[in-house]
This record gives structure tokens, C-alpha cells and sequence, in this order.
């Protein structure tokens, strides 16, 4: 008796791996998986860091809330600069422009 599932030819992986390889950049399979894992934690840190960086925008929304009913200005620009001063001492000088995306993200709309 002869089986009807089809056989993947040599050829067949060689090109599964290749596209495997053309995906990550690598140039072995052990290369790959080690890329394709890495990848995946990335995915998922981005997804906390989103979900962090919408709780943050929360939070300040709450504290802007607060400093505007009480008569206050909306934005603390005396604050800003601590927080640009942290991202900058911590990351270096690319630090500066993500805490000032993050501080546009977190200051809503005037």
C-alpha cells in the first residue's frame, strides 16, 4: 500500500529555512531561533511599555485634573525638566527626545 501524504522534498525545507533565515537576517537556523525568540520578547515588551505609557497618560490627566481645578496652569514645565533630566542622566542624550514624546503623549489637549 502506498501513502498519499506528500513527501517534503529537501528543496521544500532548504526553502522553509531560507525564508526563515530572509526574515530574521541570519544566516543559520540556530541564528534564526535565537532571533525569533529575542523577537518575541521585544513584541511583548513593547506591548508593556504601551500599556505603561497609557497608564502614565492617565495618571497625568488625573494630576493636570487636579492643577487646573485648584487654579493652576495645566503644564509644570519646572517638573518637565526633571523628567527630561532623568531620561537624558539614564539613557543619554537619545533620552531627551523619548521623555519629550512621552511628555507630548502625556499632556492631552489643551
Amino acid at each position: 500500500m502506498t501513502s498519499t501524504a506528500p513527501v517534503q522534498s529537501s528543496t521544500a525545507k532548504t526553502t522553509a529555512a531560507k525564508t526563515t533565515a530572509e526574515k530574521t537576517g541570519a544566516h543559520t537556523d540556530e541564528a534564526a531561533a535565537l532571533i525569533g525568540n529575542a523577537r518575541s520578547r521585544i513584541d511583548a515588551l513593547d506591548d508593556r511599555i504601551i500599556g505603561l505609557v497609557q497608564e502614565r497618560m492617565a495618571v497625568s490627566a488625573v494630576i493636570q485634573e487636579a492643577r487646573i481645578t485648584s487654579g493652576g496652569r495645566r503644564i509644570n514645565l519646572s517638573r518637565e525638566m526633571e523628567i527630561l533630566g532623568q531620561y537624558r542622566d539614564a539613557l543619554g542624550r537619545p533620552g531627551t527626545s523619548l521623555a519629550m514624546t512621552l511628555l507630548e503623549l502625556c499632556r492631552g489637549r489643551a
